[in-house]
């Protein structure tokens, strides 16, 4: 297949074999992934529950905690290239299954605890590549990440809130953690698999192909490759500095402003709503702006917004500008997830970006405490910000690509 075909191929796979939003699939989709990411999202419980069942100390405890998210991470990469093909259902069962038994027997064995939580951590990867992959199916990609958002905050929510009132003991922190891992098992079946593309890319470039070649699944083009690559690389580095912001809120807020623990519990339910609103302002605006350009300016708002962050000193203008923030990362995370899913619709990338996105982010609080003391609160924040306005530049041209593909997908389509 020349590289004229082979680049035609990769754009009748990218826009002619997404499936509608459907309850049953998009249920499936977003439960696999937010029961994937709930490590994520419970870690500061979790931390407290290791605590009690090991009764280790609060560093020992958060280091496991890591381990676990970075184990989750690196699976996630691993299996990753397997949820771009037919094997995307078979990964997420056997990564719930594994979810389910590891984070059970940390809850119900005391002595199975630390090999539990690491069991549970490995299968939590394969749950979140399958999940980012079968984002890639669905029509629209723009409106699905608000949905993806919207739904995965939205539950999020509701799982903090509830956990605490049934205790964070380890039979209640990891018991939890199974049994939604256990629901979303229950769900892979409606998970939508993998495009036929060769086939649909076979109808495109059929005038060119020898009967030989027909039989042959297109390869990628070398274009769309090496965007898939780099989004990955800066999707990882944006989420290192994001998420070191986010884990030095406090003890800035507390240091430079006199922030106290009810003004910090304000800003992080604010920046939670901020997020929801963000889901559905992009929900409703869909593609309409394309991604290019609203990755460049949101990237540049987002560095603008961490260095005022980093020069106020009134208690309330830094819980505003810490939600406004939220807002605006919450709106450029849907973009990196829609621009992933723009690009293949096997989910060759977002298979592979959320567990990127861990990688990038479970090292935050050691990164952003050793750049506090390096820099200061300001020196900080500035760096930050610099790293948010040179990654404007590849991801907007990304974007730009991903928008592109996206249309000549459809026209091939058509």
């Amino acid at each position: 297949m020349s590289s004229t075909t082979r680049d035609t191929a990769a754009v009748a796979a990218t826009g002619s074999t997404r499936v509608p939003l459907r309850l049953p699939t998009a249920s499936s989709t977003f439960i696999v992934g937010i029961a994937g990411y709930l490590g994520v999202n419970l870690s500061p419980y979790m931390i407290i529950a290791v605590q009690e069942g090991l009764g280790a100390d609060v560093l020992t405890a958060s280091w496991l905690v890591t381990g676990v998210l970075l184990l989750t991470a690196l699976t996630g990469l691993a299996v990753a290239p397997l949820c771009a093909g037919r094997s995307r259902r078979t990964v997420a069962r056997a990564g719930l299954l594994l979810a389910v038994a590891g984070f059970g027997l940390a809850a119900l064995v005391p002595v199975l605890l630390l090999p539990g939580l690491l069991v549970g951590g490995v299968g939590a990867g394969g749950a979140v590549a399958a999940s980012g992959a079968a984002i890639a199916a669905f029509r629209n990609p723009d409106r699905v990440a608000g949905f993806y958002g919207l739904a995965n905050r939205g539950i999020i929510t509701v799982v903090l809130a509830v956990v605490p009132m049934i205790g964070l003991a380890p039979i209640d922190v990891f018991g939890s953690m199974a049994v939604f891992s256990l629901v979303a098992l229950v769900l892979v079946m409606w998970l939508p698999g993998a495009p036929a593309a060769p086939v649909h890319a076979e109808a495109a470039v059929r005038q060119e192909s020898s009967a030989a070649t027909r039989r042959t699944a297109p390869k990628p083009s070398r274009t769309v490759t090496i965007a898939g690559m780099t989004l990955l690389v800066v999707f990882a580095l944006w989420a290192a500095s994001e998420d070191s912001l986010w884990a030095m809120a406090g003890v800035m807020g507390a240091d430079q402003t006199g922030l106290t623990p009810e003004g910090l519990g304000i800003a992080l339910s604010g920046a939670t709503a901020g997020g929801l609103l963000a889901s559905i302002g992009l929900m409703i605006v869909g593609d309409r702006w394309g991604r290019g350009i609203p990755l460049v300016v949101l990237l540049v708002l987002g560095g603008i917004l961490k260095i005022v962050q980093g020069t106020i000193s009134d208690p309330t203008l830094f819980v505003v500008v810490f939600i406004v923030w939220n807002t605006v990362y919450a709106l450029v995370f849907a973009f990196f997830i829609s621009t992933s899913a723009a690009l293949d619709a096997d989910g060759r990338w977002s298979g592979p970006l959320l567990a990127t996105y861990l990688v990038g982010s479970a090292l935050t609080p050691v990164i952003g405490a050793n750049l506090v003391e390096a820099l200061g609160y300001q020196g900080f924040t500035i760096a930050l910000a610099i790293a948010s306005f040179v990654l404007a530049v590849p991801a907007g041209i990304i974007g730009l690509l991903s928008r592109r593909l996206e249309r000549q997908g459809a026209g091939v389509a058509a």
